[in-house]
């Protein structure tokens, strides 16, 4: 079979939620993929960077096929030997007190919503079914309900209402609007440290850091939703980082499995997660051994390949080279590490042809809130690899400055 059968039987049996490039991916490896006609194609999304360590990493690979002849599914009905020590290689890494266990971003995403409620019923006092939790414009947090309840992206939230209540909405970046929304009964702020999913926007520099001061004041719990900035892709451990600012609870995922199998987390101080007692909260797959073991590899090639390092310079460099681009298109470049956005102007036509361009060359990125352009390869990527991408980057704003 070829690319278009395997087109027309998706869109045939499949439902028609996501707009994917025309290509079928068979097989990958490290930064490279092939579809099923043999063509090879460089990798620059990474799953949404949940394929930091690079497709199919034979350690994390190994880990899985070792881990999955053993016990691949207890439920938290019973303890097993995997999840307690993923669980204090985490708090060893990051310096929180305790781990939650999760599947998908948007379920911990979730969690930390519940739980933010929970401790602000039960430790700040506010008044039951009050609590009140401060998101930001163009956030990107999931796709559930109660998540998209506080979306601002109006094709996220068409037809799927009625919404969740409880929920404020502030501009990115803007602490006085931060310190204006609280209120004695607000329980949270969440933010992402970086907004990937709405164009690679960076807030201003002291935003975190300011925003952190004034839920400190305010008894405000700071949550960081770090699923995609965070384990490196940025060119720190977290996005946080760079401002030194360390949240109150953090959610990560993505890469926590290594691009093998789906796990996120939820971390915390123990006053904050302590709320929790048995039966409040749960997942039958959350914190299943086969995650926990996979996931414990993925963090050890984080830190063994020096991965954090390498987004750091990879992607100064590229970030550097992508800017010498010459093109009536562009309208910025920007980000951090190995998170990138090129934002082209309205007059382009979109970001979505760039990409199906970029695809006929034989590299594969996609685009973002229609006018942005998102580069984010496996962080194992090299500047020779780099090198090669930039000339197809270049060759296809060549091509299409006329058009």
């Amino acid at each position: 079979m070829e690319n278009r059968d395997y087109i027309v039987l998706e869109d045939l049996y499949g439902a028609h939620n996501y707009h994917p490039l025309d290509v079928v991916i068979t097989k990958a490896r490290g930064i490279w993929m092939w579809d099923v006609e043999g063509k090879k194609y460089l990798d620059f999304l990474s799953a949404y960077s949940a394929v930091n360590q690079g497709h199919c990493h034979p350690r994390i690979v190994r880990a899985l096929q070792k881990q999955a002849k053993k016990v691949t599914l207890t439920s938290r009905a019973f303890r097993n030997d995997q999840w307690p020590l993923l669980a204090k290689e985490l708090c060893d890494l990051t310096g929180f007190d305790m781990v939650l266990p999760m599947n998908s971003g948007a379920e911990a995403v979730e969690t930390a919503l519940k739980i933010a409620r929970k401790w602000a019923y039960q430790k700040k006092g506010v008044p039951q079914d009050q609590a009140e939790i401060i998101a930001c414009a163009n956030n990107f947090h999931g796709r559930t309900i109660t998540i998209i309840s506080f979306s601002t992206e109006p094709l996220y939230r068409r037809d799927f209402g009625p919404f969740t209540p409880g929920f404020k909405i502030i501009p990115f970046g803007d602490a006085a609007a931060l310190e204006a929304a609280i209120t004695p009964n607000t329980a949270a702020f969440l933010v992402e440290p970086i907004q990937a999913e709405a164009g690679i926007l960076i807030p201003p520099d002291g935003f975190l850091k300011k925003a952190k001061e004034i839920c400190e004041k305010n008894n405000v719990l700071f949550i960081a939703d770090e699923i995609q900035t965070g384990l490196g892709r940025v060119g720190k451990l977290f996005a946080c980082e760079y401002e030194g600012v360390k949240p109150d609870m953090m959610v990560i995922g993505k890469s926590l499995g290594g691009g093998c199998y789906a796990i996120s987390a939820v971390l915390s101080r123990q006053e904050i997660m302590g709320v929790l007692k048995p039966g409040e909260h749960g997942s039958t797959f959350g914190g299943n051994p086969l995650a926990c073991a996979v996931a414990r590899e993925a963090l050890r090639v984080i830190q063994d390949e020096k991965l954090v390092e390498n987004a750091a310079e990879k992607g100064a460099y590229f970030l550097e080279k992508l800017k010498t681009l010459k093109s009536r298109h562009i309208k910025e470049v920007r980000g951090r590490g190995l998170l990138i956005g090129l934002e082209l102007w309205p007059e382009a036509g979109g970001a979505r042809r760039f990409c199906e361009e970029l695809m006929k060359e034989g590299l594969l990125c996609k685009e973002t809130h229609d006018h942005v352009i998102r580069f984010a390869p496996p962080l194992v990527i090299t500047y020779r690899e780099l090198d090669w991408a930039f000339k197809k980057i270049k060759k296809v704003f060549k091509r299409l400055e006329k058009s």
